[in-house]
């Protein structure tokens, strides 16, 4: 089930953005197939498999690529994709006689998805890094923090799974569609530097137009204002706030009770301090649960801050089945929801099979004869 049934992907296996665009597919309905190392990597972040969660909804097979062999097996499983999904550096599967050239003289309708940090090519290309570099090099990082602080890394939300995950996914779909109106496949180079920039398009605008400055926290959406932004309650817990519209923030204060003339103008950027130093001491003389008994599901734009723990048992949350409990292990649901193509809840995180149960994991890819002469040749151990 899901819109994607009956897209066939290979998942040539690496960290961060490539599982995540994986993950996305096979969410929505795509047969994945993730070809694995014959040993764990070296990432340091090992853990039980069903916590692995970017692993969840597709099997995995164990294959030597640098042998001929487990080279000439992949080779005719990529033949008999929709897609491809690689994140090695580049040059690194043309080394191992499956770069574009050579899966698309043998499937030309293929979409040879790539993800890198800094794209196939430039200055950068070949160099090492991971999200906090890629973000840096393109301004989203400097946008990070409040003022007089160091900038403030995202986690890795906006290298590795916005600007690489999810562009790579777009892309991939994208070149699916083309290749069934043209039969022509082609590569997708998903930069997560040009995904990051990209995401930014909106902040450059409003520079341009002197709505926005470089430095951290003095804007509209950066902490810089009183009324976006998160305040501590008594009890140390957090919550947000996000009345923009004069309507809004209308309703927050008369949901406060603050007389809107006791009040600098919303918009004033030299007020925003005393502002939010009033809503600081305010929101701090009760606990997180009394203000959102007074603000939550009103238009003050409000929202308490929740941790990951916390989240799944939100009344929201749960009455979305925005989460979901797989192998004992709570997780978001798949995103985004379809009113009649509705995926299967995805399968657990799998570990490479390996002997008869990689044979059984590749019916379905390839003939059976094909699945016996791996057999009988040793493949895949």
């Amino acid at each position: 089930m899901g819109p994607l049934a009956g897209i066939k992907v290979v998942e040539l296996t690496g960290i961060g953005p490539g599982p995540m665009c994986a993950m996305l597919l096979a969410d929505l309905g795509a047969t994945v197939l993730r070809i694995d190392r014959p040993e764990p990597s070296d990432l340091g972040l090992q853990r039980e498999q069903r916590y692995d969660l970017l692993l969840r909804g597709r099997p995995a097979i164990a294959v030597d690529l640098k042998s001929s062999a487990g080279k000439a097996l992949a080779s005719r499983l990529i033949e008999r994709a929709d897609a491809l999904i690689e994140g090695f550096r580049p040059g690194v599967t043309e080394r191992l006689g499956l770069g574009p050239e050579d899966c698309l003289t043998h499937n030309p309708r293929l979409v040879y998805g790539r993800v890198t940090g800094w794209g196939q090519n430039g200055p950068l290309a070949h160099a090492a890094g991971h999200d906090i570099n890629y973000i840096s090099l393109v301004g989203a990082l400097h946008a990070f923090g409040r003022r007089g602080q160091p900038p403030t890394p995202p986690l890795n939300l906006i290298g590795d799974f916005a600007g690489g995950a999810l562009y790579l996914a777009f892309g991939i779909v994208c070149g699916i569609l083309e290749a069934q109106r043209s039969g022509r496949g082609q590569v997708v180079d998903a930069a997560m530097v040009d995904g990051s920039a990209s995401l930014m398009t909106a902040f450059h605008g409003m520079v341009a137009a002197g709505l926005a400055t470089h430095e951290r926290g003095t804007n509209h959406l950066d902490t810089g204002s009183h009324f976006y932004n998160v305040y501590e309650c008594a009890d140390g817990r957090w919550i947000s706030i996000a009345p923009i519209e004069a309507k809004f923030y209308a309703e927050l204060l008369r949901r406060l009770d603050i007389d809107p003339a006791t009040m600098p103008p919303q918009l004033e950027r030299k007020h925003w301090p005393e502002a939010q130093a009033r809503l600081a001491a305010l929101f701090k003389t009760r606990i997180r649960d009394e203000w959102c008994a007074l603000l939550e599901g009103t238009d003050a734009c409000f929202a308490p801050v929740l941790s990951t723990d916390e989240s799944p048992h939100h009344p929201h949350n749960m009455a979305r089945r925005t989460y979901v409990e797989i192998d004992g292990v709570m997780q978001p649901a798949p995103a985004p929801r379809f009113s009649r193509t509705v995926p299967d809840l995805p399968i657990p995180p799998q570990s490479p099979s390996r002997g008869e149960e990689a044979y059984a994991t590749l019916t379905g890819w390839l003939e059976p004869a094909e699945i016996v002469a791996l057999r009988a040749a040793g493949t895949l151990g």
